[in-house]
């Protein structure tokens, strides 16, 4: 869990990311686990969330809502589009608002479908043809040596 969090980290910090968005409107994605509480029942979950408004005022003007998915076992993952002056104002959110429900885990994202299809699409060097492949010269390349079979020595007792 923590490489992913530092290769997430390294790869959000890396500056200007193509493959952030096609637009490269300058907002950032950030993926949001809400982990469900489960000393709490959903009726009581969801009568916290009533509570402190979370579901009536989320998401916060300007933020776009990309996915939102319920995984059995987990909780809630929302995958948010924001400006990055706007990431205060989603944490806070959060806080009082899911806070008491949930456990929230953030997660800096990008779109990578785009970038993961186009590498599908160009041959691998695994399939280039003999003929793209460099041949040895018999003159650099050594003779071929039968490998020596190994015996198996055993201890005695």
């Amino acid at each position: 869990m923590k490489w992913i969090m530092l290769l997430s980290f390294l790869l959000f910090s890396a500056g200007s990311l193509v493959a952030q968005d096609a637009g490269n409107d300058g907002k950032i994605m950030l993926t949001v686990i809400l982990r469900h509480d489960q000393s709490k029942t959903l009726d009581e979950i969801d009568d916290h969330l009533a509570k402190t408004g979370f579901i009536k005022n989320f998401p916060p003007d300007g933020v776009e809502i990309v996915s939102y998915r319920i995984v059995m076992g987990i909780g809630h993952i929302i995958t948010l589009r924001l400006p990055p002056d706007k990431l205060r104002e989603v944490n806070v959110a959060f806080e009082k608002g899911a806070w008491g429900a949930f456990r929230t885990e953030f997660y800096p994202t990008y779109d990578y479908l785009q970038i993961f299809n186009e590498l599908k699409q160009k041959p691998s060097t695994a399939e280039k043809t003999p003929s793209e492949e460099k041949k040895p010269s018999s003159e650099n390349s050594p003779t071929p040596t039968a490998t020596p079979k190994r015996s198996v020595h055993h201890r005695s007792s």
